[in-house]
């Protein structure tokens, strides 16, 4: 294929990445310039099919789209569009699974299905799915040494920015009809009804059960964290600056569960560059300050109810 088409699609990626990954595109930068464009391509495509669950399309037009993609997977060459041709470069150059994309596919599709989940082992499959294939792609790009356990880890971190997107969007998506909470612990912390619509309103049952929540998020992102010293100093840095900016998000729900009810919560863009500066610095934001801080606000909540599923030991 023509160097220029090429370099215009990964051109076309990197775009998409910096237009639409608010959070991780400050983790990305930081990649060398061949490596940034491989994980733009990753993420243009995986942003194309998490878009599907979104459209107003009907779910017959979602699930034909969805194969399409599968069947692009397949031959990603042979398609002209510049996502398919980056993505494809990619490939050749790189071990990426692309197997991961058909289990990112596959998670979308409970999406579109409207799929409930009656427990955490429920949602842990969507999440490992949705995200959790995500992190397994990224080591496509910068595979550590050989390590058995870094798919493992790299789709425990993604699963723990899975379950802080849970939580930030809970309000939103609850008045779209989605809840993505096991019901079991909506019962255990509110007076739900036997199903959908839930409706979540201030008080200390609601603040009780998000804090639940952040606390198991926390656990998968003290198993993922483990990844990063396996990898090379900037795929670190990439990677810490990623889990840093969520776990600041997730240190702000938990220290005020109710603001979730009120507005949108964010992590300010003078703050991500911050926790990019320290992860370059070898100061992995989120593995010391806010780790510590998010466990004492989470202490000071009292101790979480045990007895639920919790996968990282």
């Amino acid at each position: 294929m023509d160097v220029t088409e090429v370099d215009a699609a990964y051109a076309y990626c990197e775009r998409v990445t910096n237009h639409r990954a608010g959070n991780f595109r400050y983790g990305i930068r930081l990649l060398p310039r061949t490596d940034r464009l491989a994980l733009c391509a990753v993420y243009a495509y995986a942003r194309e099919i998490d878009d599907l669950a979104d459209g107003g399309s009907d779910t017959d037009v979602k699930h034909r789209e969805l194969t399409r993609m599968r069947q692009q997977l397949t031959n990603l060459r042979a398609y002209p569009d510049p996502v398919c041709v980056a993505l494809g470069d990619t490939a050749h150059r790189y071990p990426i699974p692309l197997k991961a994309f058909d289990e990112l596919i596959d998670g979308v599709e409970m999406d579109v299905a409207g799929a409930e989940f009656g427990t955490f082992d429920d949602l842990y499959v969507y999440c490992d799915r949705v995200a959790g294939s995500v992190g397994r792609l990224c080591l496509g790009v910068f595979p550590p040494s050989g390590h058995p356990n870094a798919a493992k880890l790299a789709s425990s971190l993604w699963i723990g920015m899975q379950l802080t997107n849970i939580l930030r969007d809970i309000a939103e998506d609850a008045d779209a009809g989605r809840v993505y909470l096991p019901t079991e612990d909506l019962r255990t912390f509110l007076p739900v009804p036997n199903g959908p619509p839930v409706s979540f309103r201030h008080g200390p049952g609601f603040d009780a059960l998000v804090r639940f929540e952040s606390e198991r998020a926390l656990r998968f992102y003290v198993e993922g964290l483990r990844l990063l010293p396996l990898l090379h100093h900037r795929s670190s840095a990439c990677l810490g600056t990623m889990a840093g900016v969520y776990l600041r998000l997730l240190t702000r729900i938990a220290d005020e569960p109710s603001q979730l009810l009120d507005h949108r919560i964010t992590v300010p863009r003078g703050e991500k560059v911050e926790i990019a500066v320290r992860t370059v610095a070898g100061l992995p934001a989120g593995r010391r300050t806010l780790l510590h801080g998010l466990r004492s606000t989470l202490q000071r909540s009292g101790p979480a109810k045990e007895g639920r599923s919790c996968r990282p030991a």
